[in-house]
């Protein structure tokens, strides 16, 4: 079913903007991107040879995120703003 059916409002208006998705993992978690990465520092996640995907794992398991704000945590490490 085209999103549009299912609420009426056209597709672009659907898509969860990246700072939503930001703006929801603090409402869940009460951390911020940056408090994220301090935190991912301290676990030496940062450091060069470290998989996007062992991050991703570290803040579902540790953090109770699902995949896509995990990804999106992850995303601004690696420098994306919006």
């Amino acid at each position: 079913m085209a999103p549009e059916r299912l609420t009426g409002r056209p597709k672009e208006e659907n898509i969860m903007s990246f700072q939503a998705y930001l703006d929801n993992i603090k409402a869940k978690t009460g951390k911020t991107p940056e408090d994220f990465k301090k935190l991912a520092e301290k676990k030496g996640l940062l450091k060069p040879g470290v998989k996007a995907m062992e991050i991703v794992a570290w803040l579902k398991k540790d953090h109770g995120l699902g995949h896509g704000h995990a990804m999106a945590i992850y995303a601004t490490f690696k420098g994306k703003k919006e």
